[in-house]
């Protein structure tokens, strides 16, 4: 029972930080359940991990198209960017959940690590593009969304921290950015969801209630409170600093991402 509270928690936390501050849940959940994952009896300490990264995306899955909804409803995702980028998105989370599911767990939580720190880094420094180009062809366009896809479907998240500075940089309005990153989100997870299922499906060590490497207590209890909780969230963005709590929030992130590194190599 105190594991189903805790994921309660964490789904509560996750969905109102991301919110509030538009940073998608992978990055809290995946060392947050693979610190949960580690603690509890009959979960493989070299799957932990993989089985967080697995049971993040999925979470991701479903909270995405409430996001996707609510930009649409605001005409703020680009559509023709979508189908565009979306082939090279599904091409990317297969070839990402392919290497995840190959590599150790240690260097897989090192890359996970450095690129929290990336993304912290970006907060603390409210770091912004500038726009200078303009979009590229069919063909650029599959080729960057081949990239975030394998990186994202890597790390377990929406593809924001990636997606939204390569739109602004090619001089779409930051409104449009985020509302089409929102919408990328979902084949993102979608790919990678599928990536981690099929990669985990045959491995006998796992514990019961998997899917893979989706472990589906956990994704059952965090999908409602982290939906109910976005949008009070959202609420109180016009209410609270964010820019300070976004320095703060970096901060939580490169101390959990550095405590789950720690717990894997001790």
């Amino acid at each position: 029972m105190e594991w189903w509270l805790a994921y309660i928690g964490l789904g509560l936390f996750t969905g109102f930080s991301a919110g509030l501050l538009g940073i998608g849940g992978g990055l809290v959940m995946v060392p947050a359940l693979t610190m949960m994952f580690s603690a509890q009896e009959g979960f493989p300490a070299a799957e932990a991990l993989h089985m967080a990264l697995g049971t993040s995306m999925a979470t991701i899955l479903f909270t995405s198209l409430s996001s996707l909804r609510a930009h649409h409803q605001h005409q703020a995702v680009l559509w023709k960017v979508v189908f565009q980028i979306a082939p090279g998105i599904l091409l990317g989370t297969m070839i990402g959940t392919l290497l995840a599911s190959r590599i150790p767990a240690r260097p897989l939580a090192v890359f996970f690590t450095a690129f929290v720190c990336f993304v912290a880094l970006q907060m603390i420094l409210n770091l912004k593009p500038k726009a200078a180009r303009d979009l590229p062809g069919a063909m650029g366009v599959f080729s960057v969304g081949t990239g975030i896809g394998a990186i994202s479907s890597l790390v377990a998240i929406g593809g924001g921290a990636l997606t939204v500075p390569f739109l602004t940089w090619c001089n779409v309005k930051v409104q449009k950015a985020i509302g089409t990153s929102a919408a990328v989100g979902f084949p993102i997870a979608l790919g990678g969801s599928l990536g981690y299922i099929y990669n985990g499906w045959n491995h006998a060590t796992l514990p019961p209630g998997s899917i893979g490497y989706v472990y589906l207590p956990a994704l059952l209890w965090m999908i409602p409170f982290s939906m109910l909780a976005a949008p009070l969230g959202a609420r109180a963005t016009h209410r609270l600093p964010v820019t300070t709590l976004k320095r703060i929030f970096a901060g939580l992130l490169i101390v959990l991402a550095m405590r789950m590194l720690w717990k894997l190599f001790a």
